[in-house]
């Protein structure tokens, strides 16, 4: 869908083209009689019409807006930019009698804009279709009644109401209800995501079936759809260095073809003659010259690879840090959160001779019936379903060694090994990863339970998918040494480092950041508070955006959005293709301008041939950037 501004620049093309073609195609119109500059002499004696007019009708018609554009530089002291090649370019070959060329040039060069135009206008509605996730109003229950205000107005801890197909404007908590959330918005994925009472709602989302009330968490200046939308708005302010490469050789470069036609028009002509040939020769060179293809197609390249980034639940602060993703040699992991799921899981039961694993299961989830460390939580929802409290009593916590409890009237003890040798119960010791629950019921060992943080499911696929692409993987974690050997065996890292403090994750990516190419990048993988110094430390700092803490987020160059680190890999996938696209832009259009500008000086090509060179190219150049826009890689 075109602008305003860009159907009137369309309108203005087709009135320009139908004026040429007039001028170009139409037959003289003769009259009887001489009108000084209006008519022009044929033979025996009869005047025409001149079509000077008409080509000098479809100049200004096509060219007014670029005339004034560098008239308005030049006062402003820009003087080198395409606006002044254009017009001298073209008001040069007006003077030599190239009408027809000077009208076709702009002509042509005003359709190699509007074509940018509409290319930038569709990366920017890419970006905007993900801005459509900024609410517009909160349903705020305030004294008894449902009012609407803008979610700029709702403080930490009022109650919002959610109704069926309304966006959730503030992070927050569900005290009442059940619900499906379209979170497509926030991480890509389509398929929608249940929560209810107790769950965790993140501004941004669709309520998609039944009405939520929430009790919210943050400000709305601190939710997560503000600063995704932050995050997004200011990424095209921190280039990347293919594009400020492209900034300081257009600074350059403008000037110094200039000068070289400058050069161009005047010398040979001193040493040889035939003015008008080295003057027509120069203003073909300048035409050639315009680095509209590399100064339009490098930025809309990163432009679009951010664009069709965020549309996958993956945001990239800058281009920047998708050239340094392209670049990535070694990628480092955090583990608890990261690589793995974060909530402990029980991974295996081990009962004892004429002992079913219900009975196991069952009898420790009931004397940890009223615990709350996450061991207990894990066991009871092993077991599922309510559990009779009256089936449990004299609860007695043991610190450090588990906790001792009446079930069903008998004793029951649940804990380490400790508590087993404390109470001298014979057990048999468990060589399995994970924290170990033993479990015996009036003196006689009924076996153990083995609880352990678990892997994610994509986990296994993204390190050998990043493994394939000739990365190294390495894993830092403050978890035990067989814990994280075990963790790093199953997903085949090259490198785990395990009983890590914070500051000893820092000096461990130091060893690693001093081992590394001097052109290659590390990157890593977070999600914690304890996370965010070696964040901000790494080449790439790369966040988990759903349960990862704020601190991390703030300090990471990248955030994937839904925790899924398969979505690592298609980042840097989309950043390698978009450095590919900006590569073969640059290698093109170089390329061709130099071969039509020593063609040009030698007087091999037209002014038609310097459109090409110009305007032909840019849209090529641009056509390829486009590709970033489209997300499959």
């Amino acid at each position: 869908m075109m602008t305003r501004k860009q159907k009137k620049t369309l309108i203005r093309i087709l009135a320009a083209a139908v004026l040429l073609a007039a001028a170009v195609l139409l037959p003289p119109v003769r009259v009887p009689f001489e009108l000084p500059l209006f008519t022009s002499r044929l033979d025996g004696g009869v005047y025409a019409i001149s079509p000077i007019w008409l080509y000098l009708a479809a100049y200004f018609t096509i060219g007014w807006d670029i005339l004034w554009k560098a008239i308005r530089n030049i006062g402003h002291g820009q003087v080198f930019d395409e606006n002044f090649l254009m017009c001298v370019a073209t008001v040069g070959a007006l003077v030599l009698g190239e009408t027809a060329e000077a009208v076709g040039v702009m002509l042509f060069y005003q359709v190699g804009e509007l074509f940018q135009s509409y290319a930038v206008g569709k990366s920017r509605r890419s970006i905007a279709q993900l801005m459509d996730i900024r609410p517009d109003v909160a349903n705020v229950e305030r004294d008894g009644q449902i009012i609407q205000v803008d979610p700029d107005e709702v403080a930490v801890g009022e109650v919002i109401v959610i109704r069926p197909g309304e966006k959730v404007p503030l992070d927050g908590v569900v005290i009442e209800g059940a619900s499906s959330l379209n979170t497509a918005a926030l991480t890509g994925e389509s398929a929608p995501r249940d929560v209810e009472a107790g769950g965790e709602l993140l501004s941004g989302c669709v309520n998609i079936t039944g009405l939520l009330k929430a009790r919210t968490t943050r400000e709305f200046g601190q939710s997560t759809v503000a600063k995704i939308l932050d995050l997004v708005e200011n990424a095209s302010s921190k280039k990347a260095k293919a594009e400020n490469f492209i900034t300081r050789f257009a600074r350059y470069y403008t000037p110094a073809v200039v000068f070289a036609a400058l050069a161009l028009a005047v010398i040979p002509s001193l040493l040889f003659g035939q003015w008008g040939v080295w003057v027509h020769r120069a203003l073909t060179f300048l035409v050639i010259s315009c680095p509209c293809a590399l100064v339009i197609s490098i930025p809309l390249s990163f432009f679009g690879g951010i664009g069709g980034a965020s549309a996958q639940g993956i945001l990239v602060k800058g281009g920047n840090y998708l050239e340094l993703l392209a670049k990535t040699e070694t990628v480092v992991f955090d583990k608890t959160g990261t690589l793995t799921q974060g909530v402990f899981e029980v991974s295996s039961l081990n009962p004892a001779p004429s002992v079913t694993q219900r009975e196991l299961l069952e009898t420790a989830a009931l004397a940890e019936r009223h615990s709350s460390h996450p061991i207990a939580q894990s066991l009871r929802r092993a077991l599922g379903g309510e559990i009779d409290p009256d089936r449990v009593a004299d609860v007695q916590e043991v610190p450090g060694h588990g906790v001792s409890a009446l079930v069903d009237g008998k004793r029951v003890l649940a804990g380490n090994e400790k508590l087993m040798n404390k109470e001298g119960v014979a057990f048999t010791p468990c060589e399995q990863v994970g924290t170990v629950v033993h479990v015996a019921r009036e003196g006689q060992y009924l076996g153990c339970a083995v609880i352990a943080d678990q892997v994610k499911p994509s986990s296994p696929a993204a390190v050998k998918a990043l493994k394939s692409r000739g990365i190294r993987t390495v894993m830092l974690t403050g978890d035990s040494e067989a814990v994280g050997q075990a963790v790093g065996r199953e997903l085949g890292l090259d490198q785990v480092h395990a009983q890590l403090l914070p500051g000893d994750k820092v000096d461990r990516l130091e060893e690693l950041l001093s081992r590394k190419s001097a052109k290659g990048v590390l990157a890593y993988v977070g999600d914690g508070v304890n996370d965010a110094p070696v964040l901000s430390r790494a080449d790439v700092g790369i966040a988990m955006g759903a349960m990862g803490s704020d601190a991390a987020i703030e300090a990471a160059d990248v955030v994937l959005m839904d925790d899924d680190p398969a979505k690592l890999v298609r980042a840097m996938d989309i950043a390698r293709k978009c450095l590919r696209i900006v590569k073969q832009n640059i290698v093109f259009a170089l390329g061709v301008k130099a071969l039509f500008l020593i063609l040009g000086a030698l007087g091999k090509t037209t002014m038609w041939g310097a459109v090409f060179a110009d305007v032909g190219v840019a849209v090529i150049a641009i056509l390829n950037a486009t590709r970033m826009l489209k997300t499959k890689v």
